[in-house]
């Protein structure tokens, strides 16, 4: 099973060519980004994912690609795919919304969050994988890792967070001074061993539209008024 990430010109985006061996099953959670196919007609087998699928995905079918094929899948401006390689006893738990696809041999189980987490974060669910395989995630912007420490407390935005260790100890928070906890989305206050994931695309694009839209009066009122990143749009 081999992946290749081509780059286009200009930032316009992605796209990954696939090309499986003989026997080699791809489960693809975003079909309609296919848009190139060789291989056998019975080589792609589309089916209804199960209900706990559809309602983590807001989608309702999923693709099979079984080798020998090759095909290639668009990925939309601004995204990227991230490709992970599992083994036994790994332990990070993953959002579901970002996995674009997993290889045979991988089973997925649902971990359920605290409810104080669930209401802030609005996501009830993380997904654990077992088994050995690839899998590959879709995220805005590309995908980054640090290690935790077991005493030392990292702090990540609650949006950008990809995957972390089961066992990781995590708290919503902010940080900083009063104005600092004002002006900020809530983060993930996490210690412990292991690997986080965690994307870069949301902030990028919020700067973005910052420098090219925002006037300067704009700007220094959403940035001194409290809750003014809320409030000033």
């Amino acid at each position: 099973m081999n992946f290749r990430i081509r780059e286009s010109g200009g930032g316009i985006g992605q796209a990954v060519d696939f090309s499986l061996g003989g026997g080699e099953t791809l489960h693809i959670l975003h079909p309609e980004q296919i848009i190139v196919y060789r291989g056998p007609s019975e080589g792609r087998s589309d089916r209804l994912m199960d209900v706990k699928g559809i309602y983590r995905k807001k989608k309702l079918i999923q693709a099979d690609m079984t080798g020998p094929c090759q095909f290639t899948a668009a990925l939309p401006p601004g995204f990227a795919i991230k490709i992970v390689d599992l083994h036994e006893n790994s332990d990070l738990l993953y959002d579901f919304r970002n996995i674009f696809f997993y290889s045979s041999g991988i089973e997925m189980h649902s971990r359920i969050l605290r409810i104080k987490n669930m209401l802030i974060t609005k996501d009830a669910v993380k997904m654990k994988f077992s088994g050995t395989g690839t899998i590959g995630l879709l995220t805005e912007g590309a995908v980054y890792e640090t290690d935790l420490h077991p005493t030392e407390p990292l702090f990540v935005d609650a949006g950008s967070l990809v995957a972390y260790p089961e066992n990781a100890k995590l708290d919503l928070t902010v940080y900083g001074n009063t104005l600092s906890s004002q002006h900020m989305n809530y983060h993930w206050k996490m210690t412990g061993t292991g690997t986080v994931l965690f994307h870069a695309g949301q902030k990028g694009k919020r700067l973005q539209q910052e420098m090219e839209q925002d006037g300067i009066v704009k700007r220094i009122l959403r940035e001194v008024i409290p809750f003014g990143g809320v409030i000033i749009k």
